[in-house]
């Protein structure tokens, strides 16, 4: 009996303040990882940062120094932690690997979520698809198209190609092409047009439309026609002109040339 006691004591002696050193790690760490990522989602949340993604990244801070502050608790008490280590980084690395294409989606989203090249509501073109953005997750993004189609494009392909932010100025010009006959006053469509344009209170003074001849094309002289917008009008402008030009035309008598082709016959005499 004296013999374990005596082995006790001994034991107590060699391995006590470790075991102290290594549970005031334990305690104080845990404090200090709770305190460092209630900092860090602050931040986060004062930069408006998407609220998944702050979770996500808490999530992963909280993580990673919760596994230094344990393996430190550990060599404090002897253990080798260098094998500790080598396992973990076979792990992520291993992890990495399998993972490659959803870590290169949540990277993209990242950027997306920083930079902000677009936000929600916006109408854009990214990933081979144009329509308006419901929802940016860290991994997709989430597009409404005009027919009302839902489209998940992963976040790898948005920034991965071009994208066109059809929302992000206010104003944007809209492009008409309007041709007429050769027969036609040129003049007088010419004045036809302005006169639409400036009757449209949607059409913006500055930056000034402009109604200029475009091209002699083979069966019409072409007008460029582009008058400056606000965005949100962009489309009825684009419809409304379109057609009251038509209607215009049609009362003053300039004609609209469309394709055609003559057949000439001829009989032959034997």
């Amino acid at each position: 009996m004296e013999t374990v006691t005596t082995k006790l004591i001994e034991w107590g002696a060699s391995y006590g303040l470790k075991i102290l050193g290594a549970l005031a790690i334990l305690i104080i760490g845990r404090f200090a990882v709770s305190l460092l990522t209630r900092i860090i989602r602050r931040l986060l949340e004062r930069s408006k940062t998407e609220a998944t993604l702050i979770k996500f990244i808490t999530s992963l801070t909280r993580i990673a120094l919760m596994t230094f502050v344990i393996i430190a608790a550990l060599g404090t008490l002897g253990v080798q932690t260098a094998s500790f280590v080598a396992i973990i980084g076979a792990a992520g690395l291993a992890i990495g690997f399998a993972l490659q294409g959803s870590l290169t989606n949540f990277a993209s989203g990242v950027m997306i979520v920083i930079f902000r090249p677009f936000k929600v509501g916006d109408y854009i073109e990214a990933g081979g698809v144009s329509g308006s953005v419901a929802t940016v997750h860290i991994f997709n993004t989430i597009l409404n198209t005009p027919d009302n189609k839902k489209v998940i494009i992963p976040n790898s392909k948005i920034t991965g190609d071009n994208i066109v932010n059809y929302s992000a100025n206010e104003i944007r010009r809209v492009d008409l092409v309007f041709g007429i006959g050769y027969s036609d006053d040129i003049k007088k469509a010419k004045t036809i047009m302005e006169r639409i344009l400036t009757d449209d209170q949607r059409v913006l003074k500055d930056p000034a439309p402009t109604v200029t001849v475009q091209e002699l094309a083979d069966s019409s002289v072409n007008f460029a026609v582009r008058p400056w917008v606000k965005t949100v009008d962009y489309w009825k402008v684009y419809f409304d002109i379109t057609e009251k030009v038509k209607l215009a035309f049609d009362e003053q008598g300039v004609s609209i040339p469309f394709p055609q082709r003559d057949v000439h016959l001829f009989q032959a005499t034997t």
